[in-house]
């Protein structure tokens, strides 16, 4: 058979029970992709009335599953479920148009073509899905919510879930705090559950947003959280809903910070877990068959591996992994226990994970970046976590999809079940580093450059090895396998630094304990400047090598190359050069050159400026204002944090009257030794005299 740009889809014999919206949502978007890649009309004069169509017809298969098979008639897509015809949709728009599942977050390329023909050979099964719920939170999102694209502030979020759902996605929190209520009406159009954060426990108001003059403390108010989690409850009637129980303080803290009467972890155990018995009673007095959630994250899973936390049997317990890939507790501030953050083997209850591809710590993660641990490693750690049965719930965090599509797209593999990315055999890992894991990531390696590059052969290879060198060239900032820096990293530590420079320079930076470089400021500066050398060599290398590459690609694969690792790379050169530059300034301090030291903090701003605009230079077509607000990791604000240091510096060495160095930059020899008058011009804002030091010692 052969498909059109005016074959039609027909759906006239689907039960009202699964022609759903979300079942015509997806129609259009397969006659949208039809629209991409075939031309407008067709000469078919001999063809029969009502052949050659897209039929969907129900027939009872697995859930979320379905059959696609060809016929004279046409293309016959069967399922017996909503979301079976939706995936059963984008499987054609895949496998048969070309379309694949981030084509709007990679700018794929579509060229027309007058018709395709389809093999009546043509047969696809799908399998049930390896993990049973299995989702995006899209967290973090300072990108998304200020960006509009064709003027619609709300297609980014559509865009963001439709590819959710061409990767096999079934549940999505979406959005943070206001956004996640704003948006789930949206995604619930769309076919997905929708669950909560774990700070909003049944997707209610927090308690501090509805009653901000009110201590949020449950002994004094209990009588008002539970009336936030009943409205919760009544706002998403008729919403498919997964239900994340829990009770966290208002800052995604521990309740107790708020509340201090609770100080042992048997108190604190027996009032969260007589809390969410409370929560789980209400959801299922509501509905009996109510799927619930609870998040064993940072010090709830403390609490639950004590044995201070009860919970009711058939709620799915949440494990979540470092935020850098890693199936451990994650670091909170200075604290870093590493506790395995998995199920013993006795605990035969339902569990799922909270993943991180990207994350935001103030401290070393990963958010307008690609995580820089490697695919090698992540299949590892979530194969051995389908081998502890975890496999009821996996929620990851994507925050800004772009920057994320490689790993979103590999784990879409791992909870679809590909063969090409199952694990055979046991992967479980014993002490850390240790354990096999799969190396046919390298398959989807390939298709990623092939399907979005337009890569193939040797090209493919070497555009293969390009990203294998991204993750090579990470810098290990600690012992562990998942100790490497993310942009937070070289611009965060920096900060942190800059700020104790100025407050007591005796004294080192608290902030930055979990380094384990603790005795010094002086010893934590030079153990961050070692690594920043070593993180701008290694990047200039990097961009360098993929700066070449660019120019023997196809105009696709180049575009791709550009936006994604290369401009990483390029984030990373100068926020590590940067840095670097940071630490000679402040080496020169403590050698009293203060315009020295000056100088080459002028110099990291520059460099940080000029990371901060090779962001804003990928903003092309439809990309117009993505980094506008790009506030978490704020490349931006490290260069004005150091503006500010730069300020210090000067006024402590040529204040107050800021005449000596200005003679010094700015007077020839004759001048400067002539002391009638202090200054003839106008006093030299700290940018002029950084560009008169610039001329002077660089040439």
């Amino acid at each position: 058979m052969f498909l059109f740009g005016n074959t039609e889809i027909d759906v006239s014999g689907l039960p009202k029970k699964v022609c759903t919206e979300a079942v015509l949502w997806a129609v259009e978007n397969l006659k949208r992709d039809m629209g991409f890649v075939l031309e407008e009309s067709r000469a078919c004069e001999d063809t029969e009335k009502g052949s050659e169509r897209i039929w969907l017809v129900f027939k009872e298969l697995d859930k979320e599953c379905y059959e696609i098979q060809v016929s004279q008639d046409g293309l016959w897509i069967l399922a017996g479920d909503e979301l079976g015809f939706v995936y059963g949709i984008y499987e054609v728009s895949r496998e048969i148009l070309g379309v694949h599942d981030f084509w709007f977050w990679n700018d794929q390329r579509f060229v027309k073509k007058e018709r395709i023909q389809v093999s009546e050979q043509f047969y696809r099964k799908s399998e049930p899905f390896r993990v049973k719920l299995r989702g995006w939170f899209i967290n973090d999102e300072v990108l998304l919510s200020s960006w509009s694209v064709d003027r619609d502030p709300q297609k980014p979020w559509v865009m963001a879930l439709e590819a959710l759902m061409r990767c096999g996605g079934n549940m999505v929190i979406p959005g943070t705090d206001k956004n996640s209520r704003k948006y789930r009406e949206l995604a619930s159009r769309m076919g997905l559950f929708i669950t909560h954060h774990h700070a909003e426990p049944l997707g209610a108001h927090m308690f501090a947003r509805a009653y901000p003059g009110l201590n949020p403390s449950y002994k004094e108010h209990g009588d008002l959280f539970r009336g936030l989690w009943e409205e919760g409850i009544r706002e998403q009637r008729g919403l498919k809903v997964v239900w994340n129980l829990g009770f966290r303080g208002q800052g995604d803290c521990p309740f107790w910070e708020n509340d201090p009467d609770y100080a042992t972890d048997e108190q604190r155990g027996k009032l969260m877990g007589s809390l969410i018995k409370e929560q789980y009673e209400m959801v299922k007095a509501q509905d009996p068959e109510a799927v619930c959630c609870t998040n064993l994250y940072g010090e709830t899973m403390e609490l639950y591996q004590k044995g201070c936390l009860k919970l009711p049997e058939d709620v799915i317990k949440i494990w979540a992994d470092n935020g850098f890939g890693k199936m451990v507790s994650r670091r909170q501030e200075n604290h870093n226990p590493r506790i395995p953050s998995l199920p013993p083997k006795s605990d035969e209850g339902c569990h799922g994970i909270y993943y991180h591809v990207s994350f935001y710590d103030l401290q070393a993660a990963n958010h307008v970046t690609m995580l820089p641990n490697s695919p090698e490693f992540v299949c590892r750690e979530l194969e051995t976590v389908l081998d502890r049965r975890m496999n009821h719930y996996w929620l990851i965090n994507c925050s800004n999809v772009k920057p994320h599509t490689f790993y979103l797209g590999l784990v879409a593999r791992l909870w679809r079940g590909q063969p090409d990315l199952g694990a055979g055999g046991s992967h479980e890992t014993g002490a850390e580093g240790e354990g096999t894991g799969s190396s046919l990531w390298k398959k989807y390696e390939n298709d990623y450059v092939k399907d979005y590059m337009e890569l193939g052969g040797p090209a493919a290879e070497v555009m293969a090895g390009c990203f294998d060198r991204y993750f090579q060239t990470a810098v290990a900032y600690g012992p562990n396998e998942d100790d490497h820096g993310g942009e937070q990293f070289c611009n965060h530590v920096t900060r942190i630094l800059a700020t104790q420079w100025i407050r007591d320079q005796n004294q080192p930076a608290k902030k930055l304990l979990w380094s384990g470089k603790g005795e010094s400021l002086n010893q934590q500066v030079e153990w961050y400047g070692r690594l920043c050398r070593q993180g701008a060599e290694q990047y200039d290398k990097f961009v360098r090598g993929c700066q070449i590459l660019a120019q023997s690609l196809p105009p696709l694969g180049e575009m791709v190359l550009r936006d994604g690792i290369l401009l990483y790379g390029q984030i990373y050169q100068h926020c590590y050069a940067g840095a670097y530059e940071f630490c000679q300034g402040f080496w020169e301090w403590l050698e009293g050159n203060a315009p020295e030291a000056f100088y080459h903090v002028g110099k990291a701003a520059e460099r940080y400026r000029k990371a901060d605009q090779a962001m804003r230079d990928r903003e092309h077509g439809k990309w117009n204002g993505f980094y506008a607000n790009e506030c978490l990791t704020d490349i931006k604000q490290t260069a004005w944090v150091l503006e500010g240091l730069m300020a210090w510096i000067r006024t402590l060495d040529d204040g107050p009257h800021y005449y000596r160095w200005q003679r010094e930059f700015l007077y020839s020899e004759e001048d400067r030794r002539v002391m009638l008058i202090m200054n003839l011009e106008n006093h030299l804002t700290d940018r002029e005299i950084f560009t008169l030091m610039k001329e002077k010692w660089e040439g």
